[in-house]
């Protein structure tokens, strides 16, 4: 049996034989009991500290069992209920589950089946404090002011999530793959009253029509085959909470009629039934299509469109987001490098500078990979050119001479800085004073050039003429 030393225990009961015999054997495996012979006294044992677990007889003079179980989950939502009594009734024992009881065991009972009891009780408590956790970090994580990045394009998105995530509004979220749709949608309900519920994700290209609509509406028993059971769609499960629709644009034609018929009337009918269960439901729905377009091809419903486009939001490409890179990059090293427990701490100036000049056209999702995997085979503190794919290494620094033009201007403009670089350094022996005179900038500006490129000027330092007295720091 896996105790819990130290978990503390509040015994009411008016028999004093009762109070002692459990007080003795729960104190054997170094519970931290209380005993109270009446509810005045647990009521005062309650006010004085937290308690784990309360264990509370059914009938005694004054407040029973139940209305002291009701006083201490007034107090702490959290504590654990066991009832025992020796009026041990069905009716009785189903008005304790309905105030919050976990169990209910009728005198007299054993020595063990009180500490199976007992144990029983202080782990549901332990799960619930984990849950509780888990659901904070949860919430922390999806918090807007987690969403990772400085540029301008990222501060007006988060300004729009800011505004419209403790609305009722369905929103549609636009962006191409990779760019983090459903990373959004998870911080738009986290950041919502409907935060408590659940969260229900599903990809609509992910499984054939004959599977999406009893996936997503439910279906009941017999309405096809190998349907042994009637169960729920993830309509009704996310009942309270968030339908996150991705890829909303492969939703074939005749679920979008169904699932406009569910935003409209907030009913879900299942597969084979005859009868229609309400559902309170916040629709958020995402494409890397453009379904305006495909409203005009006659491939989505106008109605459902607009239904789903109650707020618009667009995420950007990350070569829009200036600067965001080298941020995202940091940050998913200390991501990877806490989960694989290496020392890896940052990227170098040329590992950064090859990232930073890459196209992304898998935007965020891609640079995560490729961080992971430098993380991965980093020998050093730093991720370096070496830990990176060959296709971004490769080739003239692995940057594209063809593409969009602001990735082929910025590849021209560093390639031409590395070369001026490396020939000024050669022409004046690898003395910066000399080198940041010749080129007409300040010493710190051709440092930060040099460390940008990952350039060394002691590589290309030679002996100075005897007698030479220039500065080669």
């Amino acid at each position: 049996m896996n105790h819990q030393p130290g978990a503390r225990i509040l015994i009411v009961d008016d028999e004093a034989d009762m109070l002692e015999t459990c007080r003795r054997i729960l104190v054997r495996h170094l519970y931290d009991v209380r005993a109270a012979r009446s509810p005045e006294e647990a009521e005062r044992l309650l006010a004085e500290g937290p308690v784990d677990l309360l264990i509370a007889d059914l009938v005694m003079p004054g407040k029973d069992g139940l209305e002291l179980a009701r006083l201490a989950r007034q107090r702490d939502p959290r504590i654990g209920v066991l009832i025992i009594t020796a009026h041990a009734t069905i009716e009785s024992a189903l008005q304790a589950t309905r105030e919050g009881a976990f169990d209910y065991i009728p005198k007299p009972f054993t020595m063990e089946q009180l500490e199976v009891a007992v144990e029983r009780g202080l782990e549901a408590r332990r799960l619930r404090e984990e849950n509780a956790a888990l659901r904070r970090q949860l919430e922390g994580t999806f918090d807007l002011g987690n969403i990772v990045g400085a540029s301008p394009a990222m501060q007006n998105l988060v300004d729009l999530l800011r505004k419209i995530a403790d609305t009722q509004a369905n929103i549609l979220i636009m962006g191409e793959s990779g760019t983090g749709k459903e990373l959004v949608a998870r911080s738009i309900h986290a950041n919502s009253r409907r935060r408590q519920r659940p969260f229900v994700p599903l990809d609509c290209g992910a499984l054939p029509e004959t599977l999406l609509e009893s996936e997503l509406f439910g279906a009941e028993r017999g309405a096809y085959t190998g349907a042994e059971a009637s169960r729920a769609g993830l309509v009704e499960h996310a009942d309270g909470g968030t339908l996150f629709l991705d890829e909303i644009g492969n939703l074939p034609l005749s679920m979008q009629v169904k699932l406009l018929r569910v935003i409209q009337e907030r009913t879900v009918r299942r597969l084979g039934g005859l009868h229609q269960v309400a559902v309170d439901i916040r629709v958020v729905a995402a494409s890397n299509q453009e379904l305006s377009r495909l409203v005009r091809e006659g491939r989505f419903r106008e109605d459902l469109f607009y239904r789903l486009n109650v707020v618009s939001v667009t995420l950007p490409r990350l070569r829009e987001r200036e600067g965001d890179v080298r941020l995202l990059a940091q940050h998913f090293v200390t991501e990877f490098a806490e989960r694989s427990v290496k020392k890896v701490r940052g990227l170098s100036s040329a590992a950064l500078l090859i990232l930073e000049r890459y196209d992304w056209p898998g935007h965020v999702r891609e640079l995560r990979n490729v961080i992971e995997r430098a993380v991965s085979l980093a020998e050093s503190n730093q991720v370096m050119p070496a830990d990176l794919p060959a296709y971004l290494t490769e080739g003239p620094q692995g940057a594209p001479l063809f593409g969009p033009f602001r990735s082929a201007k910025l590849h021209a403009v560093t390639e031409f800085e590395r070369t001026y670089l490396r020939v000024l350094l050669e022409q004046c022996g690898g003395n910066i004073s000399r080198a940041a005179a010749r080129a007409g900038l300040r010493r710190t500006a051709l440092h930060r050039l040099l460390t940008r490129h990952g350039l060394d000027a002691r590589a290309f330092r030679s002996r100075p003429p005897a007698g030479s007295r220039e500065d080669t720091r």
